[in-house]
């Protein structure tokens, strides 16, 4: 269920993501929806990583690194395709 979850987690925090950096995003909703599936996997792994436990069904700690890690790779993203 973990994959799972992450990937409903990453399309919730896709949405988010967009809400809390909004604007023009080079790829459209469906890129932003899909940065925030891998915000959602790189989160949890960093978060993991960090000690924040181990990331295993829906708790709002689960939720927030979902979240955080899909605006980071939105700003990221952003960064990249602005300089090209």
């Amino acid at each position: 269920m973990g994959i799972l979850s992450w990937i409903l987690f990453g399309l919730i925090a896709g949405i988010i993501a967009k809400m809390v950096m909004p604007g023009p995003d080079p790829g459209g909703i469906i890129v932003t929806i899909l940065l925030g599936v891998a915000g959602a996997f790189v989160g949890g792994y960093i978060g993991t990583f960090l000690g924040f436990g181990t990331v295993d069904g829906f708790d709002i700690r689960s939720f927030c690194i979902a979240v955080v890690g899909a605006v980071i790779l939105l700003a990221g993203y952003r960064l990249v395709r602005s300089k090209a």
